[in-house]
C-alpha cells in the first residue's frame, strides 16, 4: 500500500486545499513555488493515514498549524501520537500555533529554515 497520498484521502485533501485557514493561507505565501530556500512544499499532503498541512519531501519535513481545537487534552494526545507515527517514518514535524503566523511570522520562517539540512 502506498505511503504517500493514498487514494481514499484524495477528496479530503482536495477539500482542505480549497479551504485553507487564514494562518495556512498566510504561511503558504512564503512556502509555495520554492520561495523557502528553493525547497518545494506541498499543501494538504498525506503520509500514511494523516493529512499534513504542509510537507517538504526533500527535507522529510511536516509543518502543522494548530488552532484552538488543538488546545484540549484529547487533541494534544492525538497530535502527540500522530507526531510519533510520522517521526517513526523519518519525518520531522514542526508545530506552530495559528497566532504565531500572525504575531511572529519571521520567527516561524526562521525555525523552518533552521530545520533544513544544508
Amino acid at each position: 500500500m502506498a505511503l504517500h497520498n493514498r487514494k481514499y484521502l484524495k477528496e479530503n485533501r482536495r477539500e482542505l486545499r480549497g479551504s485553507l485557514t487564514p494562518a495556512e493561507a498566510e504561511l503558504w505565501k512564503y512556502l509555495k513555488e520554492g520561495q523557502m530556500e528553493g525547497r518545494k512544499f506541498r499543501r494538504q499532503h498525506s503520509v500514511a493515514n494523516y493529512i499534513l498541512d504542509f510537507y517538504c519531501p526533500s527535507e522529510r519535513l511536516a509543518i502543522e498549524l494548530d488552532g484552538q481545537i488543538h488546545q484540549n487534552s484529547n487533541s494534544e494526545y492525538f497530535d502527540e501520537k500522530r507526531d510519533q507515527a510520522l517521526e517513526s517514518l523519518g519525518i520531522n514535524v514542526l508545530r506552530f500555533e495559528n497566532k504565531e503566523i500572525f504575531q511572529n511570522l519571521e520567527a516561524v520562517l526562521q525555525e523552518i529554515s533552521s530545520s533544513f539540512s544544508r
